[in-house]
């Protein structure tokens, strides 16, 4: 083979390298950011992923006019975590600072960023997120803090104050690494973020509490999260059915399917109960387009198994219905079809009983 082609053969495998780092690790991240996760599935690629990381650390500097070049022409998260993971890898300042900017500017909370910081060890990136922490621009404060939740790194008395941040974000992220480490001297600063003027720290700050076992007020807190039928109402849920009276909690679940605006958060709610008997009545509400994506959720999350059949869910919903096709309209949307779930039950000997 000539020089030439040898170059050239090199610098396609490196492309590829670089290509099936973003998409691989934004395929694991999607897949852990479904309803519900998809852990198995995300622990493999998690391994193919790093197989080619291993890639971009063999080429090293030789890798960096790929890695520009696909995140300059599709700058999403998985270019980001390559961008990220690299310029930390080889601690390159400028590139750090560069993949910083780039996660300002992204609408998703900078996961790429944020993922490329969870990969590393955290002895190698601790002399980055120390800076971070303290910083005046509010945005590395997040990220640093975002650090320390994916390492259960502590940052010690710089927690009460970040707790206390004028930032959203960065008080949100706050509460939760504060729940993670079970820093019950912070009590009294998450009791007053419960009375916070955002969501997310009224959700977080209750969710630590609870983790301290500090919970009365707090499954109050959490409870007007999921009524208000907020993005982390689910995750609010959640909580309340782990934390709470069992016989309580789905009394108060049956109320909340009184209201078209929490129905399918309680529908969703059932399925976190972890009661296999309810599969009739799960494919009834497969049936009702307000809630059907819910109770699919809901089905998966009580039969993991039922993953591994195709064709029980679909993203057409004109598969569903014509009520389907009318209320989802040209939204992008995945539902399980009631009648194939039905049959699956049947034929795998799990549709036990009706509620």
């Amino acid at each position: 083979m000539k020089a030439g082609s040898s170059v050239l053969v090199a610098s396609e495998v490196l492309r590829q390298h670089c290509e099936l780092v973003a998409f691989l690790w934004a395929q694991r991240d999607t897949l852990l950011i479904e309803d519900p996760p998809d852990f198995a599935v995300a622990e493999e690629i998690r391994g193919r992923t790093e197989v080619n990381l291993d890639g971009l650390r063999l080429a090293g500097a030789a890798a960096w006019p790929f890695i520009v070049e696909q995140h300059r022409n599709f700058p999403e998260k998985g270019e980001l975590f390559a961008y990220s993971w690299m310029a930390v890898e080889q601690s390159d300042q400028r590139r750090i600072s560069e993949a910083v900017d780039f996660g300002r500017a992204t609408d998703d909370d900078a996961r790429g960023l944020i993922g490329a910081l969870a990969w590393h060890n955290p002895r190698t990136i601790a002399p980055l997120v120390r800076d971070w922490i303290v910083a005046p621009d509010a945005f590395k404060r997040f990220i640093g803090v975002s650090a320390c939740i994916a390492h259960g790194v502590d940052p010690r008395q710089m927690l009460a104050r970040l707790i206390r941040d004028p930032d959203m974000k960065v008080r949100a992220q706050a509460a939760r690494l504060a729940g993670n480490l079970k820093r019950s001297d912070l009590a009294r600063d998450l009791q007053a973020a419960l009375d916070d003027n955002h969501e997310a720290v009224r959700f977080w700050a209750g969710w630590a509490l609870i983790e301290l076992g500090i919970g009365a007020r707090a499954r109050e807190a959490l409870r007007r999260v999921v009524e208000e039928a907020g993005p982390d109402a689910q995750m609010a849920l959640r909580v309340l059915i782990r934390s709470g009276d069992e016989e309580a909690v789905r009394a108060w679940i049956g109320g909340l399917m009184k209201s078209r605006v929490t129905a399918p958060i309680a529908v969703r709610g059932v399925g976190m109960l972890g009661d296999r008997s309810v599969l009739s009545w799960l494919i009834e509400r497969m049936r009702e387009p307000i809630v059907s994506a819910a109770a699919g959720a809901a089905f998966l999350e009580l039969f993991p198994e039922a993953r591994n059949e195709g064709g029980l869910f679909s993203a057409d919903p004109a598969d569903a219905g014509p009520d389907f096709v009318k209320h989802f309209e040209d939204g992008l949307i995945t539902l399980p079809i009631a009648d194939r779930v039905s049959a699956w039950a049947r034929n795998a000997g799990v549709l036990v009983g009706e509620i």
